[in-house]
């Protein structure tokens, strides 16, 4: 029984193959199939309904059911039998079709005489093209070698859609795959907009050959793929010595993995019935992302990204395709990626245009590396490693957060004008590289650059700032695979200072936590991790480290000047102990002869709304304060900034936070602390004079941002914007962002 099932599969799927190899348009293609598998499979009916959208589905070929009915019966993700397959990737299999929970009956197909039903989807890897579909008029379940059977056909239909073997007549059929324009709503990581060509950091393996003529040759080319990817767990776990618990653990994952004899066996079945070996792996693939997807379990969830990536290395092995390609890297690439890390971002460096990601949030590592690159960045742009591919045209637009994937020629004319004219107002403002940020009446504001690489010294001067008013020092941490040196660490700090010259650079102790995990510490398992364990908390419970980074930073200045400030400081205990364990190593060093720094001012940053509180002693003990808008921002409104639902409902520019902001201010001013403001908001020109008017002194941003700043700070009069504010506050307005604006319409 099972040999002659598995020589009919071959037999339909080898039809199938030279049905793709035939002329024909795609229409034509689509209905000799639903005949050869209603035929194959002995039913009346067989039918395949594509996705025209995402939430639509359309009768698109049917062999049995009304031919009008085609391109015209439509159903909703969801909607009847069809639509549920649709939704949860899993087949449904029923003898009597109308009496199923969800079932629409649709006249104009004609379909009231047939009581069984089977639908499966057709999908790859994730990607949900349609649902094949056989009925028949006796009531009957199909039986589970025939369900197999037909998901084994609906996958060689998903290889062939991915192959363009449907590309549609008069905009019937399924349209190219990767060939039409596509927009993706993202979230903005960085700032700025870019035009380039698609480079994908994991290029998609294309399966060429989904039916497979010769079981047994397909059965050993899987064997010996399969003995490959085990081999290579084994010389990644030799190499883990020097890994954390964690990583070892993800490697033992693999290769449980890797040597599961249900998974050898599942896609072994699959060979049999037909399929190449690629195409049996990606099958499996497909089969388990559905029903993990699924799963209410975390940790099953979590596995995706465990199968997906062995899966790939398996494809790899088999294909030849991935990484070592030959491909060159294309003029302008904008860099495509389910998620990256920092250090891989670091390779391409400033070659790259763009970066547009699946995953990531807008305090990951590679967003940090973007804003130290001055590189555009998409975060959360759903899919585009589906759609995407190497050499397509893309445009990315990180101050709103779309992306156009094979934009139409109107639109990319019109993104080339707004690219332009960005161009044209940095022209304008190198003017101004060399004047103050004076505004009307006389106020200077002292305008600093936020660095965090060697790459964003050469900055310093373009920019026109007046020195870095925050040095990020955990990407040097973050980068690598382990725990820096101390003397690799004050070597990059002495070039740092080198560079800057005689402008000061106040470095932020290391940053890490919430989202910035170093790749060789244990990840901490916390429900909020942005109000966890991390920054100065990690310093103070980690001596060792602290100790390490504050006697680097020492040694580095080489008796030059010296900035230092503590990042998260919620009570003045914390910045007292911060504080004298660098008092402390002053000493020690001084005591074993080295020189340090003729000049040591200690600072803390301002992240949480309780510091703003604190008693006049901790403002008399900082030699500066650094806002920290994002984190301030977050915890003021109690929105997080990784939630696109609430972190835009709330306004820098709203009554009561600039009324605590200007609370700082006075404290600051009557204790003689310097202060700055330092995020986001630093560098929107419309924020950061809202923030000057009301009186801080210093504003440390990105250095683009720099010259629109210092432009917008000229023409305005400073103490005059600050009465309108005052006045529209005490009017009772909740956002004073009218105000500002109406006083900027008038400048």
């Amino acid at each position: 029984m099972v040999e002659r099932s598995e020589s009919d599969s071959r037999s339909l799927l080898r039809r199938l193959r030279d049905t793709l190899a035939t002329p024909g348009g795609g229409q034509d293609r689509l209905d000799r199939i639903t005949h050869l598998i209603a035929d194959s499979m002995r039913t009346q009916v067989c039918s395949i309904y594509l996705f025209r959208d995402p939430e639509t589905l359309e009768l698109c070929a049917t062999e049995g059911l009304n031919p009008e009915s085609v391109h015209k019966t439509r159903m909703r993700l969801g909607e009847g039998l069809v639509g549920r397959v649709a939704r949860t990737g899993q087949p449904v299999n029923t003898g009597n079709a109308p009496s199923e929970p969800g079932f629409r009956y649709m006249p104009e197909t004609g379909e009231e005489i047939y009581s069984s039903f089977l639908g499966v989807p057709i999908q790859r890897v994730g990607e949900k093209l349609g649902v094949l579909v056989v009925q028949s008029r006796e009531a009957r379940e199909f039986s589970e070698d025939e369900v197999y059977g037909l998901e084994v056909v609906a996958m060689v239909l998903a290889e062939m859609t991915e192959l363009g073997a449907f590309i549609g007549d008069n905009n019937n059929g399924i349209g190219a795959a990767h060939r039409f324009t596509v927009m993706f709503r993202g979230t903005t990581g960085q700032e700025g907009a870019a035009e380039g060509r698609v480079w994908l950091h994991e290029p998609r393996v294309v399966v060429t050959n989904p039916v497979g003529d010769d079981p047994d040759a397909e059965l050993k080319r899987l064997e010996e793929a399969i003995q490959a990817l085990q081999a290579q767990i084994e010389d990644m776990l030799v190499g883990s010595a020097a890994m954390d618990k964690e990583h070892r653990q993800v490697l033992e994952t693999y290769k449980m993995l890797a040597h599961s004899r249900g998974w050898f066996r599942r896609m072994s079945e699959d060979i049999g019935l037909g399929l190449s070996a690629e195409a049996a792996v990606e099958k499996e693939q497909s089969t388990a992302r559905a029903r993990l997807e699924q799963s209410p379990d975390l940790y099953l969830r979590e596995r995706l990204n465990d199968l997906d990536d062995l899966s790939n290395r398996l494809l790899r092995l088999l294909t030849g395709q991935g990484k070592d390609t030959g491909a060159e890297l294309p003029p302008d690439p904008v860099l495509i990626a389910r998620n990256i890390g920092p250090a891989e971002l670091l390779e391409y460096g400033r070659a790259l245009r763009g970066v547009v990601l699946e995953e990531g949030s807008v305090g990951s590592h590679a967003a940090i590396v973007a804003r130290a690159l001055s590189i555009p960045l998409v975060i959360h742009a759903a899919r585009i490693t589906t759609e995407a591919l190497n050499g397509d045209l893309i445009l990315v637009d990180g101050d709103q957060g779309f992306v156009h994937l094979r934009p139409e020629e109107t639109v990319a004319a019109a993104f080339r004008d707004k690219i332009a004219m960005q161009a044209e107002a940095q022209k304008r403002y190198a003017d101004l590289r060399e004047q103050p940020a004076t505004d009307q009446s006389g106020q200077t504001i002292s305008l600093m650059m936020n660095a965090g690489l060697m790459a964003d010294l050469p900055s310093l001067n373009g920019s026109g700032a007046d020195g870095v008013g925050l040095f990020r020092t955990e990407l040097q941490f973050l980068t690598r695979t382990r725990v820096p040196r101390r003397s690799e660490l004050a070597a990059l700090y002495k070039r740092v200072m080198d560079a800057a010259g005689d402008k000061r650079v106040h470095f932020r102790t290391l940053d890490i936590g919430s989202d910035k995990v170093l790749p060789y510490m244990k990840p901490q398992d916390e429900p909020n991790p942005a109000m966890g364990w991390r920054a100065i908390r990690v310093g103070l419970d980690k001596p060792g480290v602290l100790r390490m980074q504050l006697q680097a930073l020492i040694r580095g200045a080489e008796g030059r000047p010296l900035s230092v400030m503590f990042p998260f400081i919620a009570t003045p205990n914390e910045f007292h102990a911060a504080r004298d364990s660098l008092l402390r190593e002053m000493e020690r060093e001084s005591a074993l002869g080295r020189t340090v720094p003729c000049d040591l001012k200690i600072g803390a940053m301002l992240e949480t709304p309780s510091l703003g509180f604190a008693p006049e002693s901790f403002f008399k003990a900082c030699d500066f304060i650094s806002i920290g808008g994002n984190d301030l921002k977050q915890f003021f409104f109690a929105a997080d900034r990784e939630n696109e639902r609430v972190r835009r409902r709330y306004d820098t520019l709203d009554a009561a936070f600039l009324t605590f902001i200007e609370q700082i201010i006075a404290r600051c001013a009557a204790n003689n602390t310097a202060l700055s403001f330092c995020g986001e908001d630093a560098g929107r020109p419309v924020e950061a004079l809202a923030l000057a008017a009301l009186g801080v002194p210093t504003l440390s941003m990105r250095p683009a941002s720099i010259g629109p700043v210092k432009h917008l700070i000229r023409r305005a009069d400073l103490r005059e914007l600050r009465e309108i504010i005052v006045n529209a506050r005490d009017a009772g307005a909740q956002s004073l962002r009218p105000a500002v604006t109406a006083y900027l319409a008038n400048l």
